[in-house]
Parts: structure tokens; sequence; C-alpha cells
């Protein structure tokens, strides 16, 4: 090994005088062992080469050095050809020959530095200066001049697959304390790493334009940054030979012209870059657009006006315009990050390829930003575990701003003498206890200048929020007196201002949501007595509120910070701080616009005025934390209604609050909302299978997702009436929770658990607890497709003779069976049973369950309503089932037999009893092979005086023109039929026909007639018509 590596390192000196590319290629090969080079070999033909090309083993096979070197050369010219062999030098752990390839490369290119850099050298002096620039962030927190180390700082974050509609995104994301609510559940979103955005999807195909979503704060520009100084790193991309980083606040302010090329050398380091040999592959090139939601120029002009030559001179926006829409460098590949709010303007000038959102932190990425952000283990620990052990704190770190605003107050609370005894609730009180502690540290003679920046700094930030800018030029700043050298400093260095880098004249707020604070503070802080007038924005709170109302996507949080600082010990906190006096009043127009705020169009056509529907109502009463103040706002409001919201920890918090205070809520429905137990790990990523039919045991350890609105319901003083969730994907956990409101509001008298597969028989078993209860007077209970066996019907069983209150019971799309059908018909026919409505469809009910349910109808006076849809019952199910009927005792007026597998004996069965049944009004036997034959004794049942029946439904049963003359014989003489269903039926125009002649006797009460249409003739539908005339009581329908 010695003299080997002796004579390569001779070799090296020799090779490092001018040798080309191809020669210091060879001369690595040839330095390789037999089997070192068949390593080399499988490696360039089999491995992971970081998105190269793979050269096929059936030209490698059999190549010696000088084949090898052409086919490397051929496929990865001369400088990658180089990087290759280093990397899989590396990879076979062959590290001495990589580290000599390299060495002679180097030494070559010293030698060669007289005739120029070659575009290896220009792509590593690029990266280089990428590294320097990017390796580093500007802490707000940080003294003038430091700065942070972005790999030490920067925490994963959770980003998503998303195939949206504009429409979906019309709302922009609250970025504080929760993610966006209105995710779609039915998407089964799936993490995507950062590295992945431009791999082939499933089908193969690479993407040229990727769009990654978030809401403001959540970390799109740090991650567009990161990704800067990983490419750079050679960690991710490195298919591309240069990436571009693009700010569009800086896009903003350029004026004058400028081609792609001119961009492009903004971004270079150093005075000549190459732009010739950069811009000859484009499709080796990225461009990372940054803020596009910033952009305020219109995307809306025509073809003809763009550019599409990289060294076009046109003004900034079209030549961003002609990037964005892909006239110029189509080739090229695009990362655009946005806010969700501007997505639809994306959408108007480039066709996505692929969406990702960022959701935020995992919880474990939470854990890890608290210890990166802390110097110390302990602080960080300790920190994290008040803040975890704070639901509302902990849900709104989810997003990576406040997380850095509640890592700061906590770490100038442990400054303090009290440390972190005491935390906010509110995104108020957190920015608030920010604010005071950043002005607390001020110098006497500065902290007597703050009311007058202040009043200055919420009138430009107000100013702002209604012109949609985040970013103010210097003479924006001087127009509101802002520009003095002695408060500027403490703007910059407090970090209520941030200096943008690359445009040194412009300023914004640290983030938006602090504009947005201010913007708020704007409208309640009293004039001084002697002041000169600014010119600004009004201060008529109800213009701010109606435009609100207006675009839903704008003032959300301006509104509400409005009603947070509306509390009295928020409002003394900030007054002491920044040394101002600040009002209460707006008071009054805040309460009036929440309470008008739900008078929409459809609303005063449905008479549902009295309904809230917007979940931000609930974060604006959440902000206020005055229940005084919050009663009295939900004082004209009965009921709930959020329908098919995600709602985390946070929303579920806020949630509980509201409805802890609603002094007249009679109806809460929640109905196919989820419940999240935690940040974006909660919804990201495929839900392991249920098992179906099984009972599933409760959690352990787990809370239940509803306890915190079950505790506020049953501290609340409302008489609530209706509870709906349905489709919540609840578990057993839930229906303890639950029980405990079935035991303490006797005014409760329909819960809806619809559609929650996993409540089980474990479930039902808590609910009864509560139903047993003596206050519960519970009157509908809706269980349908809750995976209930005949365990749990052994449990229901034994609580309904205790539960009469309970009217209404819906078990339909549960694995009942025989078996628990016979636990239920003994239930029923006990003396305290009151259930008058029994669904049981698609219940796995067989021929075997129609002795029970024959035996049980004349011992149920109660029972008015059955349903055994979609059951296979059978014939032989119905002749017990008849017989039970035909029983004086039975009670009931509606039977619905759809799809039971019935036939023509059981249409025999049904027509016997129509006469001897005088209670029965409703008869739905649809979906059945019925059959002409059932006609004839179904009419003789119909024709007889005895016979009740109104409603018959016959839909597809097989039926045709030959019983028509059946039909308009019971039709004749039937004096209760008033609705009749024979939709699609094949009836022919010649049946249509006979039907006509008898439905326009006199004698003929039918009010309502349903009919398939196609197969009928224009003649026979005119007859049809005709009858209006003759019959104008009779409706036709034609399905």
């Amino acid at each position: 090994m010695g003299v080997c590596g002796s004579r390569s390192r001779a070799r090296s000196r020799t090779r490092a005088q001018g040798c080309c590319a191809g020669e210091l290629l060879l001369h690595a090969l040839e330095d390789l062992s037999a089997l070192d080079f068949k390593k080399f070999r499988d490696a360039l033909a089999h491995g992971d080469l970081q998105g190269r090309s793979r050269i096929p083993w059936g030209q490698l096979e059999k190549a010696d050095w000088t084949d090898t070197k052409n086919l490397m050369l051929d496929f990865y010219g001369k400088e990658d050809a180089l990087d290759v062999a280093i990397y899989v030098l590396e990879r076979i752990h062959l590290l001495n020959a990589a580290a000599t390839l390299r060495e002679s490369r180097e030494k070559a290119l010293v030698s060669a530095s007289s005739l120029g850099l070659s575009s290896s050298d220009h792509r590593r002096s690029y990266k280089k200066a990428v590294r320097q620039v990017y390796s580093h962030i500007k802490d707000q927190n940080s003294r003038v001049g430091d700065s942070v180390s972005l790999n030490a700082r920067y925490s994963k974050l959770v980003i998503v697959n998303k195939h949206r509609d504009e429409e979906e995104r019309e709302h922009e994301i609250v970025a504080m304390g929760r993610r966006h609510a209105e995710i779609m559940k039915e998407q089964a979103n799936s993490s995507i790493a950062v590295a992945d955005l431009f791999k082939p999807g499933p089908d193969g195909w690479i993407p040229k334009v990727v769009v990654l979503l978030g809401a403001a704060g959540v970390g799109k520009t740090m991650t567009a940054r990161k990704i800067m100084l990983d490419w750079a790193s050679d960690e991710v991309f490195t298919e591309f030979d240069y990436v571009f980083y693009i700010h569009c606040r800086e896009g903003n302010l350029l004026t004058g012209q400028a081609s792609v090329a001119d961009l492009i050398a903004r971004c270079y380091p150093g005075s000549s870059p190459p732009l010739a040999e950069m811009l000859r592959d484009p499709e080796r090139l990225l461009f990372v657009i940054d803020g596009f939601d910033e952009l305020r120029f219109s995307f809306d002009r025509p073809q003809c006006e763009l550019c599409s030559q990289p060294w076009e001179q046109r003004p900034v926006e079209i030549t961003l315009s002609s990037l964005l829409r892909r006239r110029l460098l189509p080739e090229s590949s695009l990362l655009v990050t946005t806010r969700p709010a501007a997505l639809w303007k994306l959408g108007k000038c480039l066709e996505c390829e692929r969406y990702a959102e960022i959701l935020g932190f995992s919880e474990a990425e939470r854990k890890d930003y608290f210890h990166r952000f802390f110097e110390n283990a302990e602080q960080a620990a300790a920190a994290f575990q008040l803040v975890r052990d704070n639901e509302t704190l902990f849900t709104m770190c989810l997003v990576p701003i406040v997380c850095w605003i509640v890592c700061t107050v906590m770490k100038q609370q442990l400054r303090r003498a009290g440390g972190l005894a005491q935390s906010p609730k509110t995104t108020t009180g957190i920015y608030i206890l920010y604010l005071s502690a950043l002005l607390g540290s001020l110098s006497g003679r500065l902290k007597r200048s703050v009311p007058g920046v202040l009043r200055r700094l919420c009138c430009l930030a107000a100013d702002g929020i209604w012109k949609q800018k985040v970013l103010f030029e210097e003479k924006e700043v001087q127009g509101y007196a802002l520009d003095q050298r002695e408060e500027l400093p403490l703007l910059l260095n407090e970090h209520l201002f941030q200096r943008d880098i690359s445009c040194v004249s412009t300023y914004s707020f640290i983030h938006l949501s602090f504009q947005e604070f201010f913007a708020a503070l704007f409208y309640l802080l009293e004039d001084e007595e002697v002041q000169e007038p600014l010119a600004g924005p009004t201060r008529d709170v109800k213009k701010l509120l109606e435009s609100y109302g207006n675009s839903r996507n704008y003032f959300m949080l301006t509104v509400r910070f409005l009603f947070g600082l509306l509390n009295e010990d928020r409002r003394r906190e900030l007054e002491e701080a920044l040394g101002c006096r600040i009002a209460p009043r707006v008071t009054q127009e805040l309460l009036s616009w929440l309470q008008s705020s739900q008078k929409t169009a459809l609303a005063l056509l449905t008479q549902e005025t009295g309904v809230i529907r917007e979940l931000e109502l609930c974060h604006c009463l959440y902000e206020l934390q005055d229940a005084r103040l919050v009663a009295a706002a939900l004082d004209p409001f009965t009921g709930l209604c959020l329908r098919g919201l995600n709602l985390n920890l946070f929303d579920q918090t806020v949630l509980a609050f509201s409805l802890g205070s609603f002094p007249h809520l009679e109806a809460l429905d929640l109905g196919h909302c989820s419940f999240l137990r935690d940040g974006p790990e909660g919804c990201a990523g495929p839900q392991p299978p249920t098992l179906p039919h099984r009972d599933k045991q409760p959690e352990e350890g787990k809370p239940s997702p509803l306890r915190l609105l079950c505790q506020a319901l049953v501290r609340s003083g409302c008489e609530l009436q209706t509870l709906r969730f349905d489709q919540c994907q609840l578990s057993a956990t839930c229906c303890a929770a639950l029980g405990s409101v079935l035991g303490t509001k006797p005014t409760l008298r329909e819960l809806d658990l619809s559609g929650n597969a996993e409540l089980g028989d474990g479930g039902v078993r808590m609910l009864c607890e509560g139903l047993r209860r003596g206050a519960c007077q519970l009157q509908t209970l809706r269980l349908s497709c809750c995976n209930l066996t005949a365990t749990g019907c052994r449990e229901l069983a034994a609580t309904l003779g205790t539960a009469g209150s309970l009217e209404q019971l819906d078990l339909s799309d549960n694995p009942v069976e025989d078996s628990g059908l016979r636990e239920l018909c003994q239930a029923l026919a006990a003396p305290g049973c009151g259930v008058q409505k029994l669904w049981l469809w698609r219940c796995r009910l067989t021929e075997a369950s129609g002795e029970a349910l024959g035996a049980m109808l004349p011992t149920s006076p109660n029972l008015r309503e059955l349903h055994l849809g979609d059951n296979a019952l059978g014939d032989s199910a119905m002749r017990p089932l008849s017989e039970g009927l035909r029983h004086p005792g039975c009670q009931l007026r509606v039977l619905r037999l759809w799809r039971c597998r019935l036939t023509r004996a059981s249409g025999e069965a049904l027509g016997a009893i129509l006469p001897t049944s005088p209670n029965l009004q409703e008869l739905h036997l649809g979906d059945n092979a019925l059959g002409d034959g059932a006609m004839w004794p179904l009419s003789e049942g119909l024709r007889h005086p005895g016979c009740r029946l109104q409603v018959l439904s016959l839909r597809q049963s097989q039926l045709t023109g030959a019983c028509c003359a059946d039909l308009c014989a019971a039709l004749s003489t039937s004096r209760s039929l008033e609705h009749l269903d024979l939709s699609e039926n094949d009836l022919g125009d010649e049946g249509v026909r006979l039907l006509s002649e008898a439905l326009g006797q006199p004698s003929c009460t039918l009010q309502r007639l349903w009919l398939k249409k196609s197969g009928l003739s224009e003649a026979t539908l005119q007859k049809l018509d005709a009858l209006r005339e003759v019959k104008p009581s009779l409706n036709i329908s034609y399905i």
C-alpha cells in the first residue's frame, strides 16, 4: 500500500501540470485494483448519484479504464464527470483515492487559473458566496450586528402535498394560534420533504413549477433561505447548476429597466458573472421566488407585452411577469412561496404543477425549537414544559412566528423575579407582555418619547393595513415623523421595525401580526391634548369592520386584537407600559358588529339570524376574556353551527370559552368536524384503518377530544336542546364526556352521533350511563354507522326501560344482526319504553328476525314508525311480521321495507293485512322484486273499505304495464291513498294511458304520483299533462 501510495502521489504531482479532466479521471481509474474498478462501475450503473443519470450496466460491464472514462465524459461532461467520480469513490469507501483525485483537480485548477475559471469553478465560487450570505440570520432579539446560525436555529417544518381549488383557499390562514381550519378532511395528506419537492411523482412526471403555501409567519422565507443554504452545501437540488433567490419585496422597489440576466447578476457575488454560461442550460436553473403575495403589480398584461429573451431590457415588473408566466426561460424551474390569499392571483399567471403547504411545527419540532432558542438546556426544558401544559399556548406555537414570540416572552420572564409563574392566555396577552418587556428596558429619556412615537407608529401600521402594505419606503416613514436619529435606532434595535438587508431604505414591522396589533391600537389610543394632525386612515372603526366583513381576507387579526384590547386588565398593563391612555370607546361598535355579522342574506331567508356560523367570532370573544361582555355579545343568539372544520386544541379552547358564557344556547351543531389532539400531525398522513364491527377500547391516558367542550356545556347555564356531532371521527372515550352532559342537561332533547364508526359498543355503554341518570330527558338519539353490535344493543335494551323520554332511536347501518334485534325487541315491549320511531336499515338482519319483529309489534303500543330497509329479510320474515301488523294492539303507522329481498309472496302477505291494519298509513316497498304478480293482492287490500293507507312506494319493483289494470282498480276505489311512487318501473305507453284514465276519474283521490319518464312517448306525456285541467290537485313527477 505504501508503494502504491507513493507512486500515486508522484503521479499527482505530475498531473497537476495542466492536465485535462479526462487525463485526471483516467489516471484515477488506472490506480484502482481490478476489484475496486468493478465496484466503481457497479456504483455508476446502480448507485444513488444524487439525482444524476446512471450509465447503463450494459455499457459498463465490459468497459476498461479508457472506455469508462469516455462514457463518463459523454454522460456528465468534463467537470461533472470528476464530481461524480469523487462521489462514487467516497461511496465505495475508497477515501484515499477520492482525496487524491480531489487534490489533483485542485492543483490542476491552480495551474490553469491564468487561462480563466471553468464553469465548475464559477459554480463553486457562487455556492461559497451563497453559503456566506445565507448561513446566518438576523435575530430580532439580538444587538445590532449580531446574528445566529441558520442551521442552529432552523427546526424542521411539517410540509404536506396539497391539491386544492382556488375557491377552497379563499380565506387567509390566520397565523396566530391555529392552522387553517378548513383543510378537506377527505383528502389523506402526506408529508413531503423539501428535498423531494422536485422529485418525480407516482406517475414518474417531474414538476417544473412548485408552489409552497403557508400562512404569514409559518416559515416560508426561513424555508426558502434554508433551501439556498442546503443547495449551496450540496444537500438538496443537486440537479440544478444554479439556484437564484428573488425576494418579491425587492422586486416591488426596483425601478427602471432590467433583463432577467440583470436580475441574475444581482444574485451573483462579484462583478463578472458568467451569464452566457449560466443561461446556456436553462433547464438546470432554479428560481426561488419568495413572497409572491407581496408583489403589487398587475399580471393582466397581454402576452404581446411580455418578453422572451433573457437579455431583453424591459421594466422589472414585465421581466418578472414574463418569468412567472413562463414566456421567459420556460425550461427553468420555479419554486414560489406565497400566502394562501394570493393563490387566486398566482393562478392567473402560472400553472402550478405541484402544491405543498407548510403547516407549522409538529410537537417534536416545537420542543426542538425551544431547545435551539434557549442557550441553557434547563431553561429550555422549563419553558417548554410550561407552554406544553398550557393547551392554548402550546397549540399557538404550531406557527413558527408565534413560537418565536412565546420563547422571547419566556426568556424575558426568566430574567425577572417572578420567573415563569404567569403566562398569557391570548394572542393579545402575549403581544402586550412582549411589548411591555421591550419598552421596560428603555432609558428614562427614551421612555418619555414613547407615547408620541407610538401614536405615529400606530398610524403608519393602520395606513399599511388599509393599503395592504407590509413594506414602507423611507419617505413614508419620514411622513410620520419616524425618521429622527434618536427614535429610529430604537425601532431597529428593539425590532419594532426591521431593515431589509437588500433594500436599505425600506422598513417593515418584524411581522405582519405586529403591524396588525399596532393597527388595532390605532383605534383605541386617546389623542394628545396638543398634537399636530397626521395624514392617515380614518379612525372610524365601523368602516374597518365593514371592510373586514366584505373581504374576510384582510383585517382578521386586527379585529381580533381590537377585541383583546377591550379587556380591562390587558388595557391597564399596556397603559402602564406605553404611558398612553387607551379608551375602550369602540366596545359597543364591536359588540353590535358581532351581533349583526350573522345576519347574512341566507340567514335572513331561512330565518336563522340567531345562529353563529363562523368560528372567527369565537376567536374574537376569546381574545376579550371578559365573561360579562362575552355573555352580552352572545345574548341574541340561540345556536352555534360550525360544520366541516378541523378543530385543533386551540380552536377547542376558544370554542369552549364561548360555550361557557352562552346564555341562551339551544342548539350546538359541530357535524363533520374533526377534533385534533394536536397540531399538523393530527391531520397529516393517512390514518390507521378502522377495524370493522369491533368494540374499540378507550385509548389509555388520552383525554376525550370533547372534554373541553363538554365541561363548558356542563358549567354553562344554557338550556341546550340539540347537540350534533355526526361524522366527527369520535372514539369511545368521547361518550363519557357526553354522558356527563346528558346527566346534567335536562333540557337536552336531541343527540346526533351518527357516522362515528369508532364509538362501538364501549362508547354506547358509557353513553347509556348518562341516559340512565334521572335528569336526562333525551327524546332523539341517532347512532347510525357507529359500529354497534349485539353487545351494544344489550346495553341499550337495559336502558330503554328506564329512559322513558326517548322517542326516536336511529341504529341504522350498524352490524346489529338478528341477535341484537332480539335484545331490542324485548326492550321495546317493556312497559317503560317510549320509543315511537325506530330506524334499523342496513343492520344485517335476516329472515330469522321476522319472529321477533312480529311478536314485538302487538306489545309495543308506542311504536309508530319502523325502518327496516336494506336488510335480507326475505318473504319468510313477512309472514310473522304480517301477523304482528294485523294484531289489534299494533299501532304502527309507517313501515319501510325497501330493498329487503321481497317477491310476490310478500306482496300477498302485506296485501292481506291492509284491510285489518287501520293504523298503517305508509308502506315503502321499493327496490324489491315484487313483479306484476304482487299487484293484484296489494290492489285488493287497497280497495277494501278498512284500508287507511295513504302512501305506497313501489319504486323499482320490476313492474310492467301488465299490472296497471290492477293499479287502476285500486286508484278508482281507494278513499285513502294519496301518494303513489311508481318510478323506475317500465310501465310503457299502454300501461300509463290506463293509469291516466283512472286518475281522471272523480273517485280517484290521489294527490302525488311518481313515474319513470324514459320510454314514454310524447303523446303519453301530453295525455298526462292534460290531467292537470281535470285534476288540478294532482301532482305528477318524473324521475
